[in-house]
């Protein structure tokens, strides 16, 4: 146990390192985000998520410190798809085939998070109109909204996976939930959105215990004003997206737990998707409208996993991980095509 505490917290420390660097200098200046920036930065945290991979590929025994074949046979047989080697196979062979099992599951759930994540953009972008938000300071609302995803994210993966080793059968309960949203999200797939500022819980909230600016002050999220402290809008928003985000959680989390139990490994695929959310945000945002199908394509996810763990829990059918991993990436590829071969037809008045 202790082994595992200090590989999540080094790699939470280097997490913040990388955070640091990007708010501290490379973002250092509030300013709106190019698309050229936006792109290095999103190829940055992919590359930084696909380098873990093949660290987890060549070391992923380190985070559970297996040392042992009696460590790995009790993996081994617990394992929700079946068994990852012979147990007769010798300890170099079986760990290299843990290692290899580990890193699959966390590039598949990295992708499912992931792209996941494209229609909580579609939420957020929604927001920050709808608040008449500064683009200039887009990127200082993201990078604190990310800092407490991180923190809600890590309390939510570890009690959920608590509670599910307790109670197995919760699993099947999530699958419900998410066979109702995938079903919602289809239904809703054309429907424009929209926030009424004034009338959201969080707005009504915060006014009603706090004393609350009428205009933005600069890129403050409190301010000063006659030697009163004041929130500002700019806080309003990051709240709700904060609001918005655990939300979206009680979706994306037990999404991940349908292809790995290993509450490390989905916290891992969680936070490099959570960190890569702003420059992905960034790069989409002026395009979202481009991609009409994506919705569609995220709706077939959603119901997929649903249907992936009521199998499983109800029937003990297994859908393998590979398996799980080719389908997310073929949905995504043939709903990005789609939405490129079929564009949206111009309404005439």
């Amino acid at each position: 146990m202790m082994n595992e505490i200090l590989f999540v917290g080094g790699f939470l420390v280097l997490i913040s390192l990388f955070l640091a660097l990007d708010l501290g200098v490379f973002n250092k200046k509030s300013h709106t985000i190019s698309v050229k920036e936006s792109l290095i930065f999103t190829f940055a945290w992919m590359s930084l998520a696909f380098a873990f991979f093949i660290f987890i590929r060549y070391f992923g025994d380190l985070i559970h410190n297996i040392e042992s074949m009696d460590d790995l046979n009790t993996i081994n047989l617990r394992h929700r798809h079946g068994l990852i080697f012979d147990l007769h196979s010798d300890f170099a062979t079986a760990l290299q085939l843990y290692r290899n099992q580990l890193s699959l599951e966390f590039i598949t759930g990295y992708m499912m998070e992931y792209a996941l994540s494209v229609d909580n953009i579609f939420v957020i972008l929604l927001i920050f109109m709808s608040f008449g938000v500064d683009q200039k300071y887009y990127h200082r609302v993201l990078f604190w909204g990310i800092i407490g995803a991180i923190v809600m994210r890590f309390i939510f993966i570890f009690a959920l996976s608590a509670l599910i080793h307790e109670f197995e059968w919760v699993l099947a309960i999530f699958g419900i939930i998410l066979i109702v949203s995938a079903i919602k999200m289809f239904a809703s797939r054309n429907k424009e959105e929209q926030i009424h500022v004034q009338d959201h819980k969080i707005v009504k909230f915060v006014s009603r215990h706090f004393s609350v600016t009428q205009d933005y002050v600069g890129q403050k999220f409190v301010a000063t004003i006659d030697g009163k402290k004041y929130i500002t809008p700019l806080l309003l928003v990051l709240l709700i997206i904060e609001f918005s985000d655990v939300v979206f959680a009680v979706d994306s989390v037990p999404a991940i737990f349908s292809i790995t139990q290993d509450s490390y490994i989905v916290f891992f695929s969680n936070i490099f998707a959570i960190i890569g959310l702003r420059s992905l945000f960034f790069l989409l945002s002026n395009i979202m409208n481009l991609f009409r199908f994506l919705k569609t394509g995220l709706s077939v996810l959603l119901a997929f996993v649903g249907v992936k763990m009521l199998l499983e829990i109800g029937l003990h059918i297994s859908i393998g991980t590979k398996m799980s991993l080719f389908f997310i990436l073929s949905t995504l590829v043939a709903c990005i095509l789609l939405s490129v071969v079929i564009p949206e037809k111009k309404r005439i008045n």
